[in-house]
Protein backbone atom coordinates (compact mmCIF):
# COMPACT_ATOMS: atom_id res chain seq x y z
CA UNK A 1 0.00 0.00 0.00
CA UNK A 2 2.64 2.34 0.92
CA UNK A 3 4.60 1.51 -2.28
CA UNK A 4 1.60 2.28 -4.41
CA UNK A 5 1.19 5.61 -2.73
CA UNK A 6 4.87 6.28 -3.20
CA UNK A 7 4.68 5.50 -6.94
CA UNK A 8 1.63 7.65 -7.32
CA UNK A 9 3.30 10.53 -5.57
CA UNK A 10 6.40 10.09 -7.71
CA UNK A 11 4.28 10.16 -10.87
CA UNK A 12 2.43 13.27 -9.76
CA UNK A 13 5.77 14.89 -8.90
CA UNK A 14 7.22 14.01 -12.30
CA UNK A 15 4.21 15.35 -14.16
CA UNK A 16 4.31 18.51 -12.12
CA UNK A 17 8.01 18.98 -12.90
CA UNK A 18 7.40 18.64 -16.59
CA UNK A 19 4.54 21.15 -16.50
CA UNK A 20 6.59 23.57 -14.47
CA UNK A 21 9.52 23.31 -16.93
CA UNK A 22 7.21 23.99 -19.86
CA UNK A 23 5.80 27.05 -18.12
CA UNK A 24 9.30 28.37 -17.43
CA UNK A 25 10.40 27.86 -21.01
CA UNK A 26 7.29 29.66 -22.31
CA UNK A 27 7.94 32.58 -20.00
CA UNK A 28 11.56 32.89 -21.10
CA UNK A 29 10.65 32.76 -24.80
CA UNK A 30 7.99 35.46 -24.41
CA UNK A 31 10.51 37.71 -22.66
CA UNK A 32 13.15 37.33 -25.43
CA UNK A 33 10.54 38.05 -28.14
CA UNK A 34 9.62 41.27 -26.46
CA UNK A 35 13.26 42.34 -26.21
CA UNK A 36 13.87 41.61 -29.95
CA UNK A 37 10.87 43.67 -31.02
CA UNK A 38 12.10 46.54 -28.91
CA UNK A 39 15.55 46.27 -30.50
CA UNK A 40 14.10 46.29 -34.03
CA UNK A 41 11.98 49.35 -33.25
CA UNK A 42 15.03 51.14 -31.86
CA UNK A 43 17.08 50.32 -35.02
CA UNK A 44 14.25 51.60 -37.24
CA UNK A 45 14.21 54.88 -35.39
CA UNK A 46 17.99 55.22 -35.72
CA UNK A 47 17.81 54.48 -39.46
CA UNK A 48 15.16 57.10 -40.02
CA UNK A 49 17.27 59.64 -38.14
CA UNK A 50 20.37 58.76 -40.23
CA UNK A 51 18.34 58.99 -43.46
CA UNK A 52 17.10 62.44 -42.52
CA UNK A 53 20.65 63.53 -41.73
CA UNK A 54 22.03 62.17 -45.05
CA UNK A 55 19.18 63.71 -47.02
CA UNK A 56 19.80 67.09 -45.41
CA UNK A 57 23.54 66.85 -46.15
CA UNK A 58 22.88 65.88 -49.77
CA UNK A 59 20.44 68.71 -50.28
CA UNK A 60 23.05 71.10 -48.88
CA UNK A 61 25.73 69.83 -51.29
CA UNK A 62 23.33 70.08 -54.23
CA UNK A 63 22.56 73.67 -53.35
CA UNK A 64 26.29 74.46 -53.12
CA UNK A 65 27.01 72.74 -56.48
CA UNK A 66 24.19 74.59 -58.21
CA UNK A 67 25.43 77.85 -56.81
CA UNK A 68 28.99 77.14 -58.02
CA UNK A 69 27.74 76.13 -61.47
CA UNK A 70 25.68 79.32 -61.76
CA UNK A 71 28.76 81.36 -60.83
CA UNK A 72 31.00 79.61 -63.41
CA UNK A 73 28.34 79.92 -66.10
CA UNK A 74 28.03 83.60 -65.42
CA UNK A 75 31.82 84.05 -65.59
CA UNK A 76 32.06 82.17 -68.91
CA UNK A 77 29.17 84.18 -70.26
CA UNK A 78 30.99 87.37 -69.33
CA UNK A 79 34.20 86.11 -70.99
CA UNK A 80 32.39 85.22 -74.19
CA UNK A 81 30.76 88.61 -74.21
CA UNK A 82 34.09 90.37 -73.86
CA UNK A 83 35.64 88.12 -76.58
CA UNK A 84 32.80 88.94 -78.92
CA UNK A 85 33.31 92.64 -78.32
CA UNK A 86 37.05 92.33 -79.11
CA UNK A 87 36.32 90.41 -82.34
CA UNK A 88 33.85 93.06 -83.40
CA UNK A 89 36.49 95.75 -82.82
CA UNK A 90 39.14 93.78 -84.77
CA UNK A 91 36.72 93.25 -87.64
CA UNK A 92 36.00 96.96 -87.76
CA UNK A 93 39.79 97.63 -87.76
CA UNK A 94 40.37 95.14 -90.59
CA UNK A 95 37.58 96.69 -92.62
CA UNK A 96 39.21 100.06 -92.18
CA UNK A 97 42.63 98.72 -93.22
CA UNK A 98 41.13 97.01 -96.27
CA UNK A 99 39.64 100.33 -97.33
CA UNK A 100 43.05 101.98 -96.92
CA UNK A 101 44.73 99.21 -98.95
CA UNK A 102 42.18 99.46 -101.75
CA UNK A 103 42.75 103.17 -101.84
CA UNK A 104 46.54 102.68 -101.99
CA UNK A 105 46.22 100.10 -104.78
CA UNK A 106 44.15 102.48 -106.85
CA UNK A 107 46.78 105.17 -106.26
CA UNK A 108 49.60 102.81 -107.36
CA UNK A 109 47.70 101.79 -110.49
CA UNK A 110 47.32 105.43 -111.36
CA UNK A 111 51.08 106.02 -110.85
CA UNK A 112 51.95 102.96 -113.00
CA UNK A 113 49.76 104.24 -115.80
CA UNK A 114 51.45 107.65 -115.57
CA UNK A 115 54.96 106.08 -115.61
CA UNK A 116 54.06 103.92 -118.59
CA UNK A 117 52.75 106.91 -120.45
CA UNK A 118 55.94 108.86 -119.69
CA UNK A 119 58.13 105.90 -120.78
CA UNK A 120 56.23 105.51 -124.04
CA UNK A 121 56.66 109.23 -124.72
CA UNK A 122 60.40 108.97 -123.92
CA UNK A 123 60.89 105.96 -126.22
CA UNK A 124 58.99 107.65 -129.00
CA UNK A 125 61.11 110.78 -128.52
CA UNK A 126 64.35 108.65 -128.54
CA UNK A 127 63.30 106.88 -131.75
CA UNK A 128 62.37 110.17 -133.37
CA UNK A 129 65.69 111.71 -132.34
CA UNK A 130 67.59 108.63 -133.59
CA UNK A 131 65.81 108.88 -136.95
CA UNK A 132 66.63 112.55 -137.19
CA UNK A 133 70.31 111.88 -136.34
CA UNK A 134 70.50 109.08 -138.93
CA UNK A 135 68.87 111.42 -141.51
CA UNK A 136 71.34 114.18 -140.73
CA UNK A 137 74.42 111.84 -140.62
CA UNK A 138 73.29 109.68 -143.54
CA UNK A 139 74.48 106.40 -141.82
CA UNK A 140 72.96 103.74 -139.53
CA UNK A 141 74.23 103.14 -135.98
CA UNK A 142 75.95 99.90 -137.04
CA UNK A 143 77.73 101.66 -139.89
CA UNK A 144 78.78 104.48 -137.55
CA UNK A 145 80.13 101.95 -135.01
CA UNK A 146 82.03 100.06 -137.71
CA UNK A 147 83.55 103.27 -139.09
CA UNK A 148 84.57 104.40 -135.60
CA UNK A 149 86.26 101.07 -134.85
CA UNK A 150 88.06 101.12 -138.19
CA UNK A 151 89.37 104.61 -137.49
CA UNK A 152 90.71 103.59 -134.06
CA UNK A 153 92.26 100.40 -135.45
CA UNK A 154 94.15 102.35 -138.11
CA UNK A 155 95.23 104.97 -135.61
CA UNK A 156 96.53 102.48 -132.98
CA UNK A 157 97.31 99.46 -135.19
CA UNK A 158 101.02 99.47 -134.52
CA UNK A 159 100.57 99.85 -130.77
CA UNK A 160 98.06 96.99 -130.71
CA UNK A 161 100.37 94.65 -132.63
CA UNK A 162 103.31 95.40 -130.36
CA UNK A 163 101.16 94.88 -127.27
CA UNK A 164 99.73 91.60 -128.57
CA UNK A 165 103.17 90.24 -129.44
CA UNK A 166 104.50 91.20 -126.02
CA UNK A 167 101.56 89.55 -124.26
CA UNK A 168 101.95 86.40 -126.37
CA UNK A 169 105.67 86.06 -125.71
CA UNK A 170 105.34 86.87 -122.03
CA UNK A 171 102.39 84.51 -121.59
CA UNK A 172 104.17 81.65 -123.38
CA UNK A 173 107.28 82.16 -121.26
CA UNK A 174 105.24 82.17 -118.06
CA UNK A 175 103.35 79.04 -119.10
CA UNK A 176 106.54 77.16 -119.98
CA UNK A 177 108.25 78.30 -116.79
CA UNK A 178 105.27 77.20 -114.71
CA UNK A 179 105.12 73.82 -116.47
CA UNK A 180 108.85 73.22 -115.91
CA UNK A 181 108.52 74.11 -112.24
CA UNK A 182 105.51 71.84 -111.85
CA UNK A 183 107.11 68.82 -113.54
CA UNK A 184 110.42 69.32 -111.70
CA UNK A 185 108.63 69.49 -108.37
CA UNK A 186 106.69 66.31 -109.07
CA UNK A 187 109.78 64.40 -110.23
CA UNK A 188 111.75 65.49 -107.15
CA UNK A 189 108.91 64.54 -104.82
CA UNK A 190 108.71 61.03 -106.29
CA UNK A 191 112.15 60.23 -107.60
CA UNK A 192 112.21 56.58 -106.51
CA UNK A 193 115.03 54.33 -107.60
CA UNK A 194 114.08 51.56 -110.02
CA UNK A 195 115.31 47.99 -109.67
CA UNK A 196 114.96 46.17 -112.96
CA UNK A 197 113.79 42.55 -112.81
CA UNK A 198 115.99 39.80 -114.24
CA UNK A 199 114.95 36.52 -115.82
CA UNK A 200 116.56 34.17 -113.28
CA UNK A 201 116.00 33.31 -109.62
CA UNK A 202 118.57 31.69 -107.37
CA UNK A 203 117.44 29.09 -104.82
CA UNK A 204 119.68 28.53 -101.81
CA UNK A 205 120.05 24.86 -100.82
CA UNK A 206 120.67 23.59 -97.28
CA UNK A 207 123.25 21.16 -98.67
CA UNK A 208 124.59 19.93 -102.00
CA UNK A 209 123.10 16.49 -101.35
CA UNK A 210 119.63 17.88 -102.11
CA UNK A 211 120.70 18.46 -105.74
CA UNK A 212 120.59 14.71 -106.32
CA UNK A 213 117.00 14.54 -105.01
CA UNK A 214 115.99 17.43 -107.23
CA UNK A 215 117.47 15.74 -110.32
CA UNK A 216 116.06 12.30 -109.41
CA UNK A 217 116.72 8.93 -110.95
CA UNK A 218 117.69 9.42 -114.60
CA UNK A 219 116.55 13.03 -114.24
CA UNK A 220 112.85 12.20 -113.85
CA UNK A 221 112.28 14.66 -110.97
CA UNK A 222 113.82 17.64 -112.73
CA UNK A 223 111.97 16.78 -115.94
CA UNK A 224 108.66 16.53 -114.09
CA UNK A 225 109.36 19.85 -112.37
CA UNK A 226 110.23 21.63 -115.63
CA UNK A 227 107.13 20.19 -117.31
CA UNK A 228 104.81 21.26 -114.49
CA UNK A 229 106.22 24.78 -114.15
CA UNK A 230 107.59 25.65 -117.60
CA UNK A 231 110.82 26.83 -115.98
CA UNK A 232 114.35 25.81 -116.88
CA UNK A 233 116.22 24.41 -113.84
CA UNK A 234 119.98 24.95 -114.03
CA UNK A 235 122.00 22.67 -111.73
CA UNK A 236 125.72 23.43 -112.04
CA UNK A 237 128.81 23.19 -109.88
CA UNK A 238 127.94 26.33 -107.88
CA UNK A 239 127.85 25.14 -104.26
CA UNK A 240 124.66 25.56 -102.22
CA UNK A 241 122.39 26.90 -104.97
CA UNK A 242 120.52 26.19 -108.17
CA UNK A 243 119.11 28.64 -110.72
CA UNK A 244 115.57 28.90 -112.13
CA UNK A 245 115.45 30.56 -115.55
CA UNK A 246 112.25 31.78 -117.24
CA UNK A 247 111.19 34.98 -119.00
CA UNK A 248 107.70 34.78 -117.46
CA UNK A 249 107.99 36.16 -113.89
CA UNK A 250 104.75 34.48 -112.77
CA UNK A 251 105.93 31.03 -113.80
CA UNK A 252 109.36 31.70 -112.29
CA UNK A 253 107.77 32.76 -108.99
CA UNK A 254 105.51 29.67 -108.94
CA UNK A 255 108.57 27.48 -109.55
CA UNK A 256 110.55 29.19 -106.79
CA UNK A 257 107.78 28.75 -104.20
CA UNK A 258 107.16 25.14 -105.23
CA UNK A 259 110.84 24.20 -105.13
CA UNK A 260 111.37 25.80 -101.73
CA UNK A 261 108.37 23.86 -100.37
CA UNK A 262 109.67 20.61 -101.86
CA UNK A 263 113.08 21.17 -100.27
CA UNK A 264 111.45 21.77 -96.89
CA UNK A 265 109.24 18.68 -97.27
CA UNK A 266 112.09 16.45 -98.43
CA UNK A 267 109.85 14.17 -100.51
CA UNK A 268 110.76 15.01 -104.10
CA UNK A 269 109.01 12.78 -106.64
CA UNK A 270 106.85 13.44 -109.75
CA UNK A 271 103.47 13.05 -108.00
CA UNK A 272 104.55 15.29 -105.10
CA UNK A 273 105.99 17.81 -107.56
CA UNK A 274 102.65 18.22 -109.38
CA UNK A 275 100.77 18.60 -106.08
CA UNK A 276 103.25 21.17 -104.75
CA UNK A 277 103.20 23.18 -108.00
CA UNK A 278 99.38 23.33 -107.87
CA UNK A 279 99.52 24.63 -104.29
CA UNK A 280 102.20 27.16 -105.28
CA UNK A 281 99.94 28.47 -108.06
CA UNK A 282 97.14 29.02 -105.51
CA UNK A 283 99.57 30.79 -103.19
CA UNK A 284 100.79 33.07 -105.99
CA UNK A 285 97.16 33.88 -106.87
CA UNK A 286 96.59 35.01 -103.28
CA UNK A 287 99.77 37.10 -103.41
CA UNK A 288 98.61 38.80 -106.63
CA UNK A 289 95.25 39.66 -105.03
CA UNK A 290 96.99 41.08 -101.94
CA UNK A 291 99.37 43.14 -104.12
CA UNK A 292 96.43 44.59 -106.04
CA UNK A 293 94.63 45.55 -102.83
CA UNK A 294 97.84 47.02 -101.40
CA UNK A 295 98.44 49.15 -104.51
CA UNK A 296 94.86 50.46 -104.53
CA UNK A 297 95.04 51.27 -100.80
CA UNK A 298 98.40 53.00 -101.18
CA UNK A 299 97.00 55.20 -103.96
CA UNK A 300 93.80 55.99 -102.02
CA UNK A 301 91.42 54.33 -104.50
CA UNK A 302 88.68 52.41 -102.68
CA UNK A 303 85.72 52.02 -105.08
CA UNK A 304 87.13 49.54 -107.59
CA UNK A 305 85.50 46.20 -108.38
CA UNK A 306 87.29 43.28 -106.62
CA UNK A 307 87.78 41.59 -110.01
CA UNK A 308 89.65 44.66 -111.28
CA UNK A 309 91.81 44.55 -108.12
CA UNK A 310 92.62 40.87 -108.75
CA UNK A 311 93.71 41.58 -112.35
CA UNK A 312 95.71 44.61 -111.20
CA UNK A 313 97.67 42.41 -108.77
CA UNK A 314 98.93 40.27 -111.66
CA UNK A 315 101.02 43.26 -112.77
CA UNK A 316 103.25 42.64 -109.72
CA UNK A 317 104.90 39.86 -111.75
CA UNK A 318 104.84 41.74 -115.08
CA UNK A 319 107.70 43.90 -116.35
CA UNK A 320 107.90 46.50 -119.08
CA UNK A 321 111.39 47.32 -120.36
CA UNK A 322 112.75 45.81 -117.14
CA UNK A 323 110.49 48.03 -114.99
CA UNK A 324 107.93 46.37 -112.69
CA UNK A 325 104.54 47.36 -114.12
CA UNK A 326 102.68 47.49 -110.78
CA UNK A 327 105.38 49.69 -109.23
CA UNK A 328 105.34 51.83 -112.36
CA UNK A 329 101.53 52.17 -112.15
CA UNK A 330 101.63 53.02 -108.44
CA UNK A 331 104.32 55.64 -109.04
CA UNK A 332 102.26 57.04 -111.90
CA UNK A 333 99.20 57.31 -109.66
CA UNK A 334 101.12 59.44 -107.14
CA UNK A 335 102.55 61.63 -109.92
CA UNK A 336 99.13 62.05 -111.54
CA UNK A 337 97.59 62.96 -108.17
CA UNK A 338 100.19 65.69 -107.61
CA UNK A 339 99.71 67.09 -111.14
CA UNK A 340 95.92 67.03 -110.82
CA UNK A 341 96.09 68.80 -107.47
CA UNK A 342 98.33 71.52 -108.89
CA UNK A 343 96.17 71.96 -112.01
CA UNK A 344 92.80 71.84 -110.24
CA UNK A 345 91.68 68.61 -111.97
CA UNK A 346 89.87 65.63 -110.46
CA UNK A 347 92.54 63.98 -108.29
CA UNK A 348 90.63 60.70 -107.75
CA UNK A 349 89.99 60.17 -111.49
CA UNK A 350 93.59 61.03 -112.41
CA UNK A 351 94.96 58.59 -109.80
CA UNK A 352 92.63 55.77 -110.83
CA UNK A 353 93.35 56.29 -114.53
CA UNK A 354 97.10 56.20 -113.90
CA UNK A 355 96.93 53.12 -111.67
CA UNK A 356 94.85 51.18 -114.21
CA UNK A 357 96.45 52.48 -117.42
CA UNK A 358 98.43 49.26 -118.03
CA UNK A 359 95.93 46.74 -116.62
CA UNK A 360 95.59 45.21 -120.09
CA UNK A 361 99.20 43.98 -119.85
CA UNK A 362 98.10 41.50 -117.18
CA UNK A 363 96.30 39.43 -119.84
CA UNK A 364 97.71 40.71 -123.14
CA UNK A 365 99.36 37.32 -123.79
CA UNK A 366 95.95 35.62 -123.43
CA UNK A 367 93.65 38.10 -125.24
CA UNK A 368 93.95 39.58 -128.70
CA UNK A 369 94.48 43.33 -129.05
CA UNK A 370 96.71 46.07 -127.67
CA UNK A 371 97.01 46.40 -123.91
CA UNK A 372 95.12 49.73 -124.09
CA UNK A 373 92.15 48.17 -125.87
CA UNK A 374 92.21 45.13 -123.54
CA UNK A 375 92.33 47.44 -120.51
CA UNK A 376 89.34 49.44 -121.81
CA UNK A 377 87.30 46.26 -122.22
CA UNK A 378 88.23 45.04 -118.73
CA UNK A 379 87.21 48.31 -117.07
CA UNK A 380 83.98 48.60 -119.05
CA UNK A 381 83.06 44.97 -118.34
CA UNK A 382 83.45 45.37 -114.57
CA UNK A 383 81.62 48.69 -114.33
CA UNK A 384 84.45 51.18 -113.84
CA UNK A 385 83.65 54.89 -113.97
CA UNK A 386 83.61 56.08 -117.65
CA UNK A 387 85.78 59.03 -116.60
CA UNK A 388 88.50 56.56 -115.51
CA UNK A 389 88.32 54.82 -118.90
CA UNK A 390 88.67 58.18 -120.66
CA UNK A 391 91.66 59.04 -118.47
CA UNK A 392 93.58 55.80 -119.13
CA UNK A 393 92.86 55.15 -122.81
CA UNK A 394 94.96 58.03 -124.24
CA UNK A 395 98.36 57.39 -122.62
CA UNK A 396 99.72 56.00 -125.93
CA UNK A 397 97.67 58.45 -128.04
CA UNK A 398 95.54 55.62 -129.45
CA UNK A 399 92.48 57.65 -128.46
CA UNK A 400 92.05 61.45 -128.45
CA UNK A 401 92.46 63.41 -125.24
CA UNK A 402 88.89 63.94 -124.03
CA UNK A 403 89.58 65.24 -120.51
CA UNK A 404 92.30 67.03 -118.59
CA UNK A 405 92.86 63.86 -116.57
CA UNK A 406 93.74 61.90 -119.75
CA UNK A 407 96.54 64.40 -120.50
CA UNK A 408 97.75 64.15 -116.89
CA UNK A 409 97.94 60.32 -117.14
CA UNK A 410 99.97 60.57 -120.36
CA UNK A 411 102.39 63.07 -118.77
CA UNK A 412 102.71 60.92 -115.62
CA UNK A 413 103.53 57.89 -117.82
CA UNK A 414 106.26 59.84 -119.58
CA UNK A 415 107.71 61.06 -116.26
CA UNK A 416 107.72 57.59 -114.66
CA UNK A 417 109.09 55.72 -117.67
CA UNK A 418 111.34 58.41 -119.10
CA UNK A 419 113.64 58.88 -116.11
CA UNK A 420 117.21 57.61 -116.71
CA UNK A 421 117.59 53.98 -115.61
CA UNK A 422 113.88 53.37 -115.26
CA UNK A 423 113.64 51.01 -118.23
CA UNK A 424 115.85 48.72 -120.26
CA UNK A 425 114.86 48.31 -123.87
CA UNK A 426 116.98 45.18 -124.50
CA UNK A 427 115.29 43.22 -121.69
CA UNK A 428 111.84 44.21 -122.94
CA UNK A 429 112.65 43.15 -126.49
CA UNK A 430 114.01 39.84 -125.20
CA UNK A 431 110.86 39.14 -123.17
CA UNK A 432 108.68 40.17 -126.10
CA UNK A 433 110.51 37.72 -128.37
CA UNK A 434 110.01 34.86 -125.91
CA UNK A 435 106.31 35.70 -125.61
CA UNK A 436 105.93 35.68 -129.40
CA UNK A 437 107.80 32.37 -129.51
CA UNK A 438 105.30 30.74 -127.15
CA UNK A 439 102.36 32.36 -128.97
CA UNK A 440 103.42 30.85 -132.31
CA UNK A 441 103.58 27.33 -130.84
CA UNK A 442 100.24 27.72 -129.02
CA UNK A 443 98.50 28.69 -132.28
CA UNK A 444 98.71 25.08 -133.56
CA UNK A 445 95.84 22.66 -132.90
CA UNK A 446 96.41 19.94 -130.33
CA UNK A 447 99.00 21.91 -128.32
CA UNK A 448 98.35 21.74 -124.56
CA UNK A 449 101.19 23.78 -123.03
CA UNK A 450 104.21 25.68 -124.35
CA UNK A 451 107.32 26.77 -122.42
CA UNK A 452 110.20 28.82 -123.79
CA UNK A 453 113.40 27.88 -121.91
CA UNK A 454 117.17 28.13 -122.21
CA UNK A 455 116.92 31.91 -122.74
CA UNK A 456 114.79 31.32 -125.83
CA UNK A 457 117.14 28.78 -127.43
CA UNK A 458 114.67 25.94 -126.82
CA UNK A 459 110.89 25.71 -126.84
CA UNK A 460 109.10 22.74 -125.28
CA UNK A 461 105.68 21.93 -126.69
CA UNK A 462 103.41 19.51 -124.80
CA UNK A 463 100.65 18.07 -126.98
CA UNK A 464 97.42 16.19 -126.20
CA UNK A 465 98.02 12.46 -126.91
CA UNK A 466 94.43 11.89 -128.00
CA UNK A 467 94.68 14.52 -130.73
CA UNK A 468 98.30 14.19 -131.91
CA UNK A 469 99.97 10.92 -132.88
CA UNK A 470 103.72 10.27 -132.82
CA UNK A 471 104.01 10.88 -136.57
CA UNK A 472 101.95 14.06 -136.31
CA UNK A 473 104.16 15.22 -133.42
CA UNK A 474 107.22 15.10 -135.70
CA UNK A 475 105.35 17.01 -138.39
CA UNK A 476 104.16 19.55 -135.79
CA UNK A 477 107.75 20.20 -134.66
CA UNK A 478 108.75 20.88 -138.27
CA UNK A 479 105.79 23.21 -138.87
CA UNK A 480 106.52 25.19 -135.70
CA UNK A 481 110.18 25.54 -136.68
CA UNK A 482 109.23 26.79 -140.18
CA UNK A 483 106.75 29.26 -138.69
CA UNK A 484 109.38 30.62 -136.30
CA UNK A 485 111.87 31.04 -139.15
CA UNK A 486 109.32 33.02 -141.16
CA UNK A 487 107.94 35.32 -138.45
CA UNK A 488 110.72 35.91 -135.88
CA UNK A 489 114.19 37.44 -135.97
CA UNK A 490 116.65 35.81 -133.57
CA UNK A 491 120.34 35.07 -133.24
CA UNK A 492 121.61 31.47 -133.51
CA UNK A 493 119.11 28.61 -133.60
CA UNK A 494 116.03 27.55 -131.62
CA UNK A 495 115.37 23.92 -130.68
CA UNK A 496 111.72 22.88 -131.02
CA UNK A 497 111.01 19.97 -128.65
CA UNK A 498 107.54 18.42 -129.05
CA UNK A 499 106.65 16.05 -126.19
CA UNK A 500 103.81 13.53 -126.40
CA UNK A 501 103.24 11.67 -123.15
CA UNK A 502 100.53 9.13 -122.39
CA UNK A 503 99.47 8.27 -118.82
CA UNK A 504 97.25 5.42 -117.71
CA UNK A 505 95.87 5.80 -114.20
CA UNK A 506 93.79 3.28 -112.23
CA UNK A 507 92.87 3.05 -108.54
CA UNK A 508 93.07 -0.10 -106.39
CA UNK A 509 90.22 -0.21 -103.91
Amino acid sequence: MSLTIVFILLGIAGFGGVALGYLLRWALTFGKRGSAELEVKRMLLDAKEEAKRITSSAEEKVRETLELARTEFKNKEDDLKRTGERLIKKEELLDKRQLDIDSEVEHIKTKIAEVKEVRDKAEALFVKRQEELEKIAGVTPEEAKTELMRTFEKQFEQDLLVRMQKLEVTGQEKIEHKARELLTTVIHRLGNSVAADVVTSTITLPSDEIKGKIIGKEGRNIKAFERATGVDVIVDDTPGSIVLSCFDPVRRQVARVALENLILDGRIQPAKIEETVAKAKEEISKIMKEKGEQAAYECGIYNLDPRIIAILGRLHFRTSYGQNVLQHSTEMAHIAGMLAEELGANVAIAKAGALLHDIGKAVDHEVQGTHVEIGRRILQKFGADPAIVQAMQSHHEEYPYETVESIIVQVADAISGGRPGARRDSVENYLKRLGELEAIAMSFEGVEKVFAIQAGREIRVFVTPDKISDLEAKELARNIALRIEQELKYPGEIKVNVIRETRSIEFAR
